[in-house]
């Protein structure tokens, strides 16, 4: 292989096909995710395929191959596992050589690894990743997750059962009794017991045209777990459906229910929820562990200074406390773990949550109902009537439900709820946008929580590095020399490099000077000005801070608060 003098970035940025601004905003997905430089710029829609093949073929000199010339009697010599997370497959074996086919050819620690696992010496030659995917499908026909034997247990299945399961009343009993059968069971219930052990917040069970994928949401991110056949589809997507008491004849609309499962002695709340696409039905299987969330909190990860402050907000008598920041990025937590403190025999604490994902000790919890007519404004005003001390709304969506809320903390009452919105101070302008009289949000406001999640650094596999000067630039405060630390990736974190999220924060208190402008309806931009010069730290300010202590990587605040 000739010496390479350009990386792929360069050669594209040289001839004008993507700009630098995009070639980093890849390489931090690339970071987050896993994947190839490449691989991202295609998935993204950068990049043609076509110009990715062009780097390697004629810049590179590697050759590309040809993967109809695949020869199936080879493929188990490397894991899918492995096929799947570096792109690649051996396609051609000669005495002691294997010939590989990968999107991104330059990887030369995965060849050594392939190398080292065979025995045999390896060449290498470039392919399409999608070509790649589809011979991936082709040739892997199930896959299997450590330790769970799924391919034995497809065996098991009565694949012609399967295959005649139509949709009029006595074939879908027929689905209904081959969904109950063992097989079909343990198989759910290992996605479902793979997930615990992974971590993973999510299941995704998605249909495609010829396949059935499997995949988790681990700490943020989704990652592959399995391909089945799609004859598969129907009866695994029953069972999910009959396990969360769902209409198994229903597929041409949405549904929601919910389980509970145990693992390992620990109760596993799982919402499910259904979504008919072209190809059949989507299903999603949220994972909730009650002592995942009821944590204190000082686990959250504020800073000393903001936890003090936080605790002291949560401790007034009255008010509104809100909690801002895009699904996903841990409001709920930090609402319940709030709760949790405050919770006391000599409190009456009421909450309207949508949906109530975890049942709190000694707190009247209701779930939104909008077919029986409990809204979160309804709801909310009939709380009013159980002479409550502190109450919690999932959400302030619209004008009336926060008119009542701030109704709720002038007559005396703490009021604890959510808003999506970026930061802390865009909070004040979303309830003026809303209608809310300018003197009313001032005078029941008294503290915003801005929040994102990060992932946390496996420490069993932390190193130090210096980050480049490009990342560098993005934090004007950094010394040029200032080292960080990334997770190599090991079999504790299996090969992510990360295990685990944290918060980064800021909090923002009410004070008079912001009191003032949130009356003379001043901009967000310059609420926050003014809430920095009182001693706010700003989310990206909090993250830096996790990064030099080595909680996180740059990388990962960068790509949380890239909006800032």
């Amino acid at each position: 292989m000739a010496k390479i003098k350009k990386t792929l970035g360069e050669f594209l940025t040289e001839k004008n096909i993507v700009t630098l601004t995009q070639i980093q905003t890849a390489h931090l997905e690339s970071e987050k995710t896993g994947e190839s430089l490449s691989h991202v710029l295609v998935r993204l829609g950068m990049v043609p395929e076509d110009k990715v093949l062009e780097y390697y073929t004629e810049y590179c000199k590697i050759p590309r191959i040809d993967l109809k010339k695949i020869d199936s009697q080879i493929i188990s010599l490397v894991p899918e596992k492995t096929a799947r997370r570096y792109h690649l497959l051996p396609v051609e074996k000669t005495d002691n050589k294997l010939v590989i086919a990968m999107s991104d050819p330059l990887n030369i620690i995965v060849l050594d690894e392939i190398k080292f696992r065979t025995g045999m010496d390896i060449e290498v030659g470039v392919a399409p990743d999608s070509e790649i995917n589809r011979y991936i499908n082709q040739f892997y026909y199930v896959s299997a997750a450590p330790g769970a034997g799924v391919s034995e247990i497809v065996k098991k299945i009565d694949m012609k059962a399967v295959a005649t399961a139509g949709e009029d009343e006595s074939e879908l009993k027929k689905l209904r009794s081959l969904a109950e059968e063992a097989p079909i069971i343990k198989l759910v219930d290992t996605f479902i017991a793979q997930a615990y052990h992974d971590r993973a917040s999510d299941i995704h069970i998605e249909p495609d045209e010829n396949l059935l994928r499997v995949r988790h949401r681990i700490d943020g991110v989704l990652y592959d777990v399995a391909t089945l056949p799609k004859h598969l589809q129907p009866a695994v997507i029953s069972r999910a459906k009959i396990m969360s008491d769902l209409n198994i004849a229903v597929k041409r609309a949405p549904q929601d229910g919910r389980f509970q499962i145990d693992i390992e002695g620990s109760p596993i709340d799982v919402r499910v929820s259904t979504f008919p696409t072209i190809h059949g039905e989507n299903v999603v299987m949220r994972l909730l562990d009650v002592h995942s969330i009821l944590i204190g909190l000082e686990e959250l990860g504020f800073s000393p200074e903001d936890l003090e402050r936080f605790k002291r907000l949560i401790t007034n008598p009255y008010g509104i406390i809100l909690v801002t920041g895009p699904t996903g990025s841990g409001k709920t937590t930090t609402l319940y773990s709030a709760l949790n403190m405050l919770n006391s025999p000599k409190k009456n604490i009421m909450t309207v949550e949508d949906p109530v994902e975890y049942h709190l000790f000694g707190i009247r919890q209701a779930q939104v109902n909008p077919k029986a007519g409990l809204t979160f404004a309804s709801g909310l005003r009939s709380i009013l009537r159980q002479d409550p001390d502190i109450i919690m709304v999932g959400e302030i969506r619209d004008l009336e439900t926060a008119e009542i809320a701030v109704h709720s903390a002038l007559t005396g009452h703490l009021v604890l709820s959510t808003l999506h919105t970026n930061d802390a101070s865009s909070a004040l302008t979303r309830l003026l946008d809303m209608g809310v009289e300018p003197f009313l949000i001032a005078s029941s406001v008294i503290g915003i929580v801005a929040q994102r999640l990060v992932r946390v650094i496996d420490p069993n596999c932390k190193e130090t590095y210096k980050p480049s000067p490009h990342l560098i630039k993005e934090f004007p405060s950094l010394k040029p020399n200032t080292n960080f630390y990334y997770g190599k990736g090991c079999n504790a974190c299996k090969g992510i490099g990360f295990k685990g999220r944290k918060g980064i924060f800021e909090l923002l208190v009410m004070n008079e000077e912001i009191k003032e402008l949130v009356t003379a309806k001043a901009s967000a931009s310059a609420v926050k000005r003014a809430a920095e010069k009182q001693g706010m730290k700003t989310m990206r300010d909090n993250g830096l801070d996790k990064a030099l202590a080595g909680v996180t990587t740059l990388e990962e605040i960068l790509q949380v608060t890239m909006v800032e």
